[in-house]
C-alpha cells in the first residue's frame, strides 16, 4: 500500500466508523481526531470524490523569482543561434545586450526546457533547421557541422546508402605454430554492415591494396554500385604519397576518397572495431579449439565460411539494419543509391548538356 492510499483509507475508515456507531463524536473520540476533520472530510467527498482525500502540497510556484516571459524567450532565441555556448558566456553575451541574467538563471531555463548540456541544444538546432528549410546562420552552421563531427569522433557514422562508406582496418590475430603471424584485413559497408575479411602474413600497403581488388571491389561490382568513400586510421599500410603508395594508388585509381581517423582515436572507426570483435568472439575463438590448422588457405576457407553466415543469416542490431541481416539491408538500400547517385549523376549531365 502507498502512502496516499494509506491516507485515503485512514480517513474513509472515520467516515464508515462514525456510519457504524450513529455517534460521530464517539467516533472522533475513538480515532483521536476533532468532529471539525470529521465534517471536512466529508465535504471534501461530496466536492471532489475521492481525489478530494488527496494531501495537497502547500509548496506554492514562486513566479516572482522567475524571469520576465520576454527575457526568458530571448535567452531561448540565443540558445538557438548559439547552441554550442555554455551558461557563463551565454550570461555574459546577453549582457551585453542588455539582458541581467546570472549563469544559474541561464541554466535553470534550460533545465525547464531540457536544453541543459550541448548535445540536447543541438538537437533542438537540428530540429529547427529541418522544420525551417534549412534557413541557418554562418554560426549555426558550424555548430551542426562540430556536432557531426563530434558524433563521427564516437563512431556514430552517417552513411545514406550502401556503398557510401566503407570502413578498413588491419587487426592482428595471433602467432599461429606452423603458419605463422597472422594478420586480418577487416571491411565493412557503413550502411548495410555486410563484412569482408582476408587473412595475411604481413601488413603492408600491398596487402591493404589486395584485399580491396580480391574481396570488396568484386561483391561491389557485382550488385552494379561504387565503393564512394573508405575510412582507415593512420597506419603505414593506408597512408603515404600517391605516387608510390599501394593503397593510396589503388584508391585513386578506382575514384575513392580516402578519409582518415583522428590520430591516436582508434574508437572513431568503431563499426569495423566492432565486426572485428565478433569475428573474434564467434569465430577465432571457437576454431582455433576445434582444429589443428596447418595453414593460412586453411584458415582463410573457414573465415570465409562464417562471414557467408554473418552476412546472410545472422541478424544485425545495427542503426540501420534494425534486426535485418546485413545482405538483407544491402539489397533494400540499393534504392536509396539510386535516388542519391544516379538521379544526381543523370541531372549533373542533364545541366552540362544545357550548358
Amino acid at each position: 500500500m502507498t502512502q496516499k492510499q494509506y491516507i485515503i483509507s485512514r480517513k474513509l475508515n472515520i467516515l464508515e466508523l462514525g456510519s457504524t456507531l450513529g455517534n460521530i463524536s464517539e467516533a472522533c473520540r475513538k480515532l483521536g481526531v476533532s468532529r471539525q476533520h470529521y465534517y471536512d472530510i466529508k465535504e471534501a467527498i461530496e466536492e471532489n470524490g475521492l481525489e478530494g482525500l488527496y494531501e495537497k502540497s502547500r509548496r506554492v510556484p514562486r513566479y516572482a523569482n522567475r524571469v520576465a516571459p520576454e527575457i526568458e524567450e530571448r535567452l531561448l532565441a540565443y540558445s538557438l543561434e548559439y547552441p554550442t555556448h555554455g551558461q557563463v558566456r551565454t550570461s555574459n553575451e546577453l549582457k551585453k545586450l542588455d539582458i541581467q541574467l546570472s549563469p544559474g538563471g541561464v541554466r535553470s531555463i534550460w533545465l525547464r526546457h531540457s536544453l541543459q548540456v550541448k548535445g540536447l541544444r543541438l538537437k533542438r538546432l537540428e530540429k529547427w533547421a529541418a522544420e525551417n528549410a534549412g534557413i541557418l546562420t554562418e554560426s549555426q552552421v558550424q555548430a551542426l557541422e562540430e556536432a557531426k563531427e563530434e558524433r563521427e569522433a564516437h563512431g556514430e557514422i552517417e552513411s545514406h546508402h550502401p556503398g557510401y562508406l566503407l570502413a578498413q582496418d588491419t587487426c592482428y590475430i595471433g602467432y599461429i605454430k606452423g603458419v605463422g603471424r597472422l594478420y586480418q584485413q577487416t571491411g565493412i559497408d557503413t550502411h548495410a554492415n555486410v563484412g569482408f575479411a582476408k587473412l595475411y602474413l604481413e601488413k603492408t600497403s600491398l596487402t591493404a591494396a589486395d584485399f580491396m581488388n580480391d574481396k570488396v571491389l568484386p561483391f561491389y561490382d557485382d550488385q552494379g554500385i561504387s565503393i564512394l568513400r573508405m575510412l582507415t586510421d593512420r597506419g603505414r599500410e593506408y597512408c603515404g604519397r600517391v605516387e608510390k603508395h599501394h593503397y593510396e594508388l589503388f584508391l585513386h585509381i578506382n575514384g575513392i576518397e580516402h578519409t582518415k581517423t583522428k590520430p591516436r582515436s582508434p574508437w572513431t572507426n568503431g563499426c569495423v572495431e566492432r565486426l572485428n570483435q565478433i569475428i573474434q568472439d564467434e569465430f577465432y575463438k571457437v576454431a582455433f579449439r576445434r582444429k589443428l590448422y596447418s595453414s593460412l588457405d586453411e584458415i582463410q576457407a573457414d573465415l570465409d565460411t562464417f562471414m557467408e553466415t554473418y552476412n546472410n543469416d545472422r541478424t544485425n542490431q545495427g542503426r540501420y539494419c534494425k534486426g535485418r541481416t546485413p545482405a538483407e539491408t544491402f539489397k533494400d538500400g540499393l534504392e536509396l543509391y539510386q535516388r542519391y547517385v544516379f538521379e544526381n549523376e543523370n541531372n549533373l549531365e542533364e545541366r552540362r548538356a544545357l550548358q
